[in-house]
């Protein structure tokens, strides 16, 4: 009888998590439901009929305008951004990591501490200064005026947590490379940078999605479409007085899908990288 009922009771709460489940589905999927939806209708029939009747007819005539526009401009450079920025920001994050979470020296908790003031940092008060700099060392409506930004402003997270990842491998393992021979640079780069592979993998699909997302930097830093990346895209389709809502939701479907695809493939990672860090040690 116990038995029973416990099932029961375990039954209960798991037709509870999948109901919830469904709701929390239904409210985060409607709007990327809305948005492809939209993007296959034309103007008139956006601003005359129901907002959320399904298109006529499913013609891509939006898609087709945006490919013969500049979208694989933004696309590339997007691309090119995320190449560049990416992997310095990994590794310039382990290599702060590293000294921080595994050597004792005097100031090893001050610059820790300015690291982690460092995420309280708004984006915002620093826009004028990074305007200036960009333009005294000739690097303003270039590519690599976003580098830079994008580095400092994840850096800060980016080391927090791999600080406490890196902190949690076994120091024996550490121990036994110097026994071996190996420097400080041999057991990072042959030991600590290895065991360290799923909280980078962890940190590049977050770091990842953000700077893909970025929009003030390019604003600011960049005024011409050769140098803009995809969040811009979108001020193509945007008149002064009016905007035409089905070639904006079509250029926000075909910037969002790449992020979806690194998603489904990468979630696995993600999801393992969370959980070492969380159980190592």
């Amino acid at each position: 009888m116990k038995e029973n009922k416990k099932k029961k009771a375990v039954s209960i709460w798991w037709c509870l998590a999948f109901f919830f489940a469904a709701i929390w589905l239904l409210i985060t999927g409607f709007p990327f439901f809305y948005m492809i939806v939209t993007s296959f209708k034309s103007l008139g029939e956006f601003l005359s009929g129901n907002l959320f009747k399904l298109p006529a007819s499913w013609v891509p005539g939006n898609y087709m305008r945006i490919f013969q526009g500049g979208f694989f401009q933004y696309f590339f450079n997007s691309i090119i951004l995320i190449l560049i920025t990416l992997p310095l920001l990994l590794l310039f994050s382990a290599f702060a990591a590293y000294p921080l979470s595994r050597m004792k020296f005097r100031l090893n908790r001050p610059i820790y501490s300015i690291i982690v003031a460092a995420m309280a940092v708004p984006i915002y008060i620093t826009l004028i200064p990074l305007f200036t700099m960009a333009n005294n060392i000739n690097i303003y409506d270039t590519i690599w005026a976003l580098v830079g930004p994008n580095i400092a402003f994840n850096l800060p997270m980016s080391v927090f947590i791999l600080v406490s990842f890196m902190h949690a491998i076994p120091k024996e393992l550490e121990e036994a490379a110097e026994i071996d021979g190996c420097g400080k640079v041999s057991t990072f780069f042959k030991i600590i940078f290895p065991l360290s592979m799923p909280g980078l993998a962890t940190l590049g699909i977050y770091n990842g999605v953000v700077i893909w997302n970025e929009f003030i930097f390019v604003m600011v830093l960049t005024q011409s479409q050769a140098v803009r990346t995809l969040p811009l895209a979108v001020w193509e389709y945007q008149g002064q007085y009016a905007s035409n809502i089905p070639l904006i939701m079509a250029v926000l479907t075909l910037s969002a899908l790449p992020i979806i695809l690194l998603y489904i493939f990468g979630q696995d990672k993600l999801v393992k990288g969370m959980m070492a860090g969380a159980v190592k040690g």
